[in-house]
């Protein structure tokens, strides 16, 4: 073990100390934020330059017209028309309207296809936009149809407030529920991106020992199997330590959040005397930052390991078999399948934590450390079954390590094609 360690620590100075990996650890998160920064920016700017929409209204049912008009505002502005279907296509065409709607005379019941029609489509937003108003004047008609009083109809409407909470184990309320699924998703993100790049950093670090011929000389003073442990060990420890810091410096940030925000909001703005403390002026201004327990970082820094270790030994076994990193496609593409799965299907396992596909997603060991980390993120996952979890995936991350070492020991000093399925069995099973 002497040797591995040599190697690791080899492998983890060579590169910690360059330029790259100190910039790209102090200078990604800062890029992040200024990345999200801009979109936001470019979004309100995009939002605050959009022109008012006018659509006209083809109304046969005689009521729902004259009520959309009454809903115009300055982003969206009806207009009753009695002009010909043919004549509203040559003023959109024109540009005299963004478009417009034909309300069928069953509207209010339910009968017919209420259209939209424009020459761009409109967009999800737009529709959504419109079909919102429509749902809102149906309603109130089918309401006065009743017989319902004014009065009454303007009360059943009155608009309701929800707010989502997080209940632990504890009993403690801990607010912010979209925040921890930002979170959850974020860090799932996170393992996934440098699970790949680690693994392709091993991948390519065995590719090009092996196609200068250096491994040849390598493997005279050290075992194979202890080569490749040591280099996955090493690459790991080098994502490990961004990690960290990076989990530090989100911690501290969230920590701080409060006393920064506090600093832009005006405490006679929101009734509350100068002196309040930062945690009244953020309850009065209905600004609630969730508290993220250290906990959930210990487990993601956890689960990186495991899947670090487990996905690294197939691209270092990969890496033993080809010679460039295009003949390496081939075999990487079945490696990253599981990881898509996880990722495809991590709405549904947000939306139902509990259910039967995320606690199996969550044992899985291919997909553990995302869908895991996500799960533990949003609810209250049982300590027995993240440590099962756990448990599996360090387990099946050694044996892998074995399977991998096994084709490293001979792929390494093979040239010239590719093995096949059949090859690849025979290597594992040579004495």
């Amino acid at each position: 073990m002497d040797k591995v360690w040599i190697i690791a620590k080899s492998e983890y100075l060579r590169r910690v100390k360059s330029r790259a990996f100190i910039l790209t650890t102090l200078l990604l998160p800062l890029a992040i934020v200024l990345f999200i920064g801009v979109i936001a920016m470019l979004s309100v700017s995009a939002f605050k330059q959009e022109k008012q929409r006018s659509v006209a209204i083809v109304d046969s049912t005689g009521v729902l017209g004259t009520a959309l008009v009454s809903t115009s505002d300055k982003d969206l502005r009806f207009l009753q028309s009695d002009d010909s279907i043919d004549s509203l296509r040559t003023q959109v065409s024109e540009g005299d309207h963004d478009g417009y709607l034909v309300l069928p005379r069953g509207s209010v019941d339910g009968e017919g296809q209420i259209t939209y029609y424009s020459a761009e489509g409109g967009g999800s937003m737009l529709e959504r936009r419109i079909e919102r108003r429509i749902e809102g004047v149906v309603e109130e008609e089918r309401m006065r149809r009743q017989n319902l009083d004014p009065a009454v109809i303007q009360a059943l409407r009155a608009n309701v407030s929800l707010r989502m909470m997080r209940l632990t184990d504890e009993g403690e309320e801990v607010g912010g529920t979209k925040m921890f699924t930002v979170l959850g998703i974020g860090m799932g993100a996170l393992i996934v991106m440098m699970m790949l790049i680690y693994g392709s950093v091993v991948m390519q670090g065995v590719i090009d020992e092996k196609s200068s011929r250096v491994v040849e000389v390598v493997i005279s003073a050290v075992k194979p199997f202890h080569l490749m442990l040591g280099k996955v060990l090493g690459i790991g420890a080098m994502g490990l330590t961004q990690l960290v810091f990076w989990s530090l410096l989100l911690l501290v940030i969230s920590m701080a959040a409060g006393t920064v925000i506090a600093m832009f909001l005006d405490p006679a703005q929101y009734n509350v005397t100068a002196g309040a403390s930062t945690a009244q002026l953020l309850v009065a201004a209905d600004i609630h930052i969730p508290d993220f327990p250290a906990s959930l970082f210990i487990w993601l820094i956890l689960y990186f390991l495991g899947g670090y270790l487990l996905y690294a030994s197939l691209y270092a076994a990969i890496g033993s078999m080809v010679e460039s990193q295009q003949d390496a496609q081939g075999f990487v593409i079945p490696v990253i399948l599981p990881i898509i799965v996880a990722m495809y299907t991590l709405v549904p396992q947000i939306e139902n934590p509990s259910s039967t596909l995320s606690v199996v997603m969550s044992m899985v060991p291919l997909t553990s450390p995302i869908s895991a980390i996500v799960r533990i993120a949003v609810t209250d996952v049982p300590l027995w079954q993240s440590v099962l979890s756990l448990a599996i995936l360090f387990g099946s991350s050694l044996g892998v390590n074995w399977l991998a070492g096994r084709i490293y020991r001979v792929g390494i000093l093979m040239y010239g094609k590719k093995p096949s399925l059949r090859e690849l069995i025979r290597w594992i099973r040579l004495p």
